[in-house]
């Protein structure tokens, strides 16, 4: 797993680095959903993991990894379902008050939740977004293995982009001041295994996009029922499990 990196000859900035670095994420699960009572402990067990509290308490998780000073926080939860949360956080470089190199790297992460226990077929999904925007010298990019640690979803689209301008010591701007090839090789290669992926590569305009598909799919996971771990044997339950499957591969290629 690569860290990141400067280019090979580090470039001497002329003050604050103004480049804005932003990891974007969107993370699905999916569960068979038979029936009322199903839908209903599907919809409990996604609350439980992924209520404003406890996204906020992951976020900040994030802050911890990446060496982010928490300065705020907001979250909300929605009725009937759905929440978000919203962290402002800090890297203060410099030893003290009256070091004139010290100074204020402004960073946020946002995260919002969208369940899905209305859709057909007997499937219920779930979706959280999180993006990780960063400025300075700190990286979204580290904090990659802790999110997919944490959420364990089916599918990932995963975007990381740059922007802004900052310059160097003789005045130059400068669009891009490390280098990255994949978000892959940011990933721990014991995730990857799980996962099919694809990557979009925009380097020319600073863009990164890498999708992950689970295919390393115990059955029994799909259902909410752990009872049915070794009961997945009658033509529902199969029937069940492909149309999850189906509804995978939907969203994975965007087709209807």
């Amino acid at each position: 797993m690569n860290k990141l990196t400067l280019t090979e000859s580090p470039i001497k900035l002329d003050g604050f680095n103004n480049l804005n670095k932003t990891l974007r994420f969107n993370m699905y699960d999916f569960c068979v959903t038979r029936n009322e009572q199903e839908m209903k402990d599907y919809t409990s067990y996604i609350y439980k993991k992924f209520n404003a509290k406890t996204v906020t308490k992951m976020l900040s998780g994030v802050c911890e990894i990446i060496e982010a000073n928490i300065l705020a926080v907001s979250d909300q939860d929605y009725d009937p379902w759905g929440s978000s949360s919203l962290v402002l956080m800090s890297d203060i470089k410099g030893s003290g008050i009256n070091d004139v190199k010290m100074h204020l790297d402004k960073s946020h992460i946002c995260s919002h939740t969208y369940p899905d226990f209305r859709a057909k077929e007997n499937v219920s999904s779930f979706r959280i977004d999180i993006d990780v925007s960063t400025c300075g010298e700190i990286s979204p990019l580290l904090a990659v293995n802790y999110l997919l640690n944490e959420v364990n979803p089916d599918i990932i689209v995963c975007d990381y982009f740059v922007r802004g301008s900052t310059r160097d010591a003789s005045g130059n701007l400068i669009f891009m001041d490390h280098d990255i090839s994949s978000i892959q090789n940011y990933i721990n290669k014991e995730i990857l295994k799980n996962y099919h992926c694809l990557d979009l590569l925009l380097p020319s305009v600073n863009i990164w996009q890498t999708k992950m598909l689970r295919t390393n799919i115990e059955q029994h996971s799909l259902f909410i029922d752990k009872t049915t771990i070794n009961k997945i044997k009658s033509h529902e339950d199969i029937e069940s499990i492909e149309k999850v499957k189906k509804e995978m591969l939907s969203v994975f290629n965007m087709i209807p």
